[in-house]
């Protein structure tokens, strides 16, 4: 922060600033490559960032696609005020099936958080990551949301603290969120167009007085970057998350994303609006619809060339434990952990860890070695791959059992993660559920195979007769290896005769999916 300048003189510069679309001064993550676009992001490499910034994410499983594939993270819901509404959110409490953000099935006092912690880390070495996100927000509720903090930096400090936030109240408190090490912070921005933002946001709450309209959603995106500022000024990694919502701001988070890239954010996570009308927000009950596929990955496709996307969010709960992509908060319930004697053992945690940094660098060996067999094929064509998996970045998943599916975009230059699908389980208890299988089927319509440690031979000819290859000759090897040498496989089966590429249509992105038990 520029000194002699209080908070309303940085709000009205960078309210200027804004208007007179003046130059970036930041290069995302620091680094520049290209024509200006920072060469970091979720799927970047040790030798892509500074040393100090890969050990900031090189385990942190939201801000590195790779780290996702081993390490996990958990959010203890200790925040359940808000100070704005949202169209698109309902937060529900007691809630133990839905899978979106805002819900949770209980709340926490910040020693409660604080034991959880203690109790999932012991259980779960490959957790890395403590978050805070609501199901309000963390910064409406700061007392609860440090206190938790402090707690947990003194009882397990090798594990590294996160939070999500509207931006709202975060100018007052990027002091405090220095002060206690928390090195990653993740900040909703929908909008830098009041307009824009009064379609989205009903009312805040800022200054004791409830804010309404354009005006509200004025102060709302000056606070938010005046906040974003001040993270990065302090070095702070940032994460940007935006809901795309068709209609509304989907073209309008072009410009968001050079907006944030200017003022140092780091990632940005374009997320697809959860609207289904039995959640009861705004959205969901007037009839706005959430974004297919094709036109989430065409955002986010087109937002890249400015700055690197974040493409594997699961738009988690906020009490989720685990991996991305599962919850394991069941496990862990207030009561179970209260009963627990707790000895936190960080020195096995650490063992277990370099073990899984020793898989990791085996799948990066396979990965390059895939990519030289590549060497000297010439091809425009990419395919899209639906991967059914359990973590580690191997195919070990059966089709069957799969809640969601990875997808994976391949072409002569590589595999490239581009997204999830969540869908139905199609085996329940034993037999094949049709329903289930088609809406599989619509989830990855777009994709020309599906990869799954093993398939049933029923489901096998459904994902033909839909234009869908099943494979499972690549049982538990390692994905990326896999779909490469599938690729290069069906680059040769094009070039003999043996079959005809023929483009894919669009599929349907799952609204709210239930979490597999």
């Amino acid at each position: 922060m520029q000194e002699g300048l209080g908070i309303n003189d940085r709000l009205r510069q960078i309210e200027v600033a804004s208007a007179a679309q003046l130059a970036p001064d930041h290069n995302g993550c620091g680094s520049s490559g290209g024509s200006g676009k920072s060469s970091c992001g979720s799927g970047a490499g040790a030798g892509d960032l500074a040393p100090e910034i890969w050990e900031k994410v090189k385990n942190h499983p939201c801000y590195s696609e790779e780290a996702h594939h081993h390490y996990a993270r958990m959010h203890v819901a200790v925040a359940p005020a808000c100070n704005i509404q949202c169209n698109y959110c309902n937060r529900k409490y007691d809630c133990a099936n839905e899978s979106r953000p805002g819900v949770v099935s209980e709340k926490l006092t910040p020693e409660q958080a604080a034991k959880k912690v203690v109790a999932v880390a012991s259980a779960i070495p490959q957790m890395t990551v403590l978050g805070i996100a609501g199901p309000g927000d963390p910064l409406a509720n700061p007392e609860k949301t440090f206190r938790t903090f402090e707690l947990i930096a003194a009882q397990a400090p090798d594990i590294k603290l996160c939070l999500s936030t509207n931006g709202l109240a975060l100018p007052d408190h990027v002091d405090t969120i220095a002060d206690f090490n928390v090195d990653h912070v993740t900040l909703t921005i929908n909008m830098v167009d009041p307009d824009i933002g009064a379609a989205i946001y009903p009312w805040i709450y800022f200054g004791n007085k409830r804010h309404r309209g354009r005006e509200a959603a004025r102060l709302l995106s000056e606070r938010q970057l005046l906040g974003l500022e001040m993270l990065t000024e302090r070095g702070i990694l940032c994460k940007v998350n935006s809901v795309m919502i068709p209609g509304i701001n989907d073209q309008h988070l072009i410009e968001v994303n050079r907006a944030v890239k200017s003022r140092g954010a780091f990632l940005h996570n374009i997320m697809p609006l959860i609207s289904a009308p039995e959640h009861g927000t705004v959205f969901g009950l007037n009839g706005q619809r959430g974004p297919s596929a094709q036109e989430l990955k065409a955002l986010q496709d087109a937002c890249a060339g400015e700055m690197n996307m974040m493409r594997h969010c699961r738009q988690c709960r906020a009490d989720a434990v685990g991996l991305l992509g599962e919850d394991r908060s069941a496990e862990f319930t207030t009561e179970k952990v209260m009963a627990m004697e707790l000895d936190y053992d960080g020195a096995s945690r650490q063992a277990y860890q370099a073990e899984v940094e020793r898989k990791r660098e085996a799948q990066g060996a396979a990965r390059r070695e895939a990519i030289a067999e590549l060497a000297g094929h010439h091809s425009e064509l990419q395919l899209l791959i639906a991967v059914a998996t359990k973590g580690g970045g191997r195919i070990n998943e059966h089709f069957g059992h799969a809640s969601e599916f990875q997808i994976y975009e391949v072409g002569v230059a590589g595999a490239k993660f581009v997204g999830h699908r969540r869908v139905d389980l199609y085996c329940q208890g034993g037999f094949g559920e049709d329903d289930a299988l088609a809406s599989t089927l619509r989830a990855i319509n777009d994709c020309t195979a599906v990869f799954a440690s093993k398939i049933g031979g029923c489901p096998k000819d459904m994902l033909r007769e839909a234009g869908i290859e099943p494979v499972d000759a690549y049982a538990h090897e390692y994905i990326e290896r896999s779909v490469l040498a599938y690729f290069k496989d069906y680059l040769g089966r094009i070039e003999r005769g043996e079959l005809v590429h023929r483009p894919k249509g669009d599929a349907t992105l799952r609204q709210g999916a239930f979490i597999a038990a």
